[in-house]
């Protein structure tokens, strides 16, 4: 069976960002398309949409605690 196909403007939508920021990345080799002819329009998988998510996702870290940055009362 066939994954499901994502316009542009489809994948910009599900990743929360705009247009130009996904041909930005897609351009950059971030994010897998496929375009079945040259200069043909550009489509997006569902994994290919999960793999940049997880590239760009980052865990967190806890804080620092550090006294120097504490300010002395006057």
């Amino acid at each position: 069976m066939m994954e499901k196909l994502y316009t542009r403007k489809e994948a910009a939508q599900v990743l929360g960002i705009g247009l130009t920021t996904l041909d930005a990345a897609r351009k950059d080799g971030l994010i897998a398309y496929v375009q079945y002819v040259h200069n043909g329009c550009v489509f997006f998988t569902e994994s290919g949409l999960q793999e940049y998510i997880a590239r760009a996702s980052h865990r967190a870290r806890p804080m620092e605690r550090n006294a120097a940055f504490r300010r002395q009362g006057r």
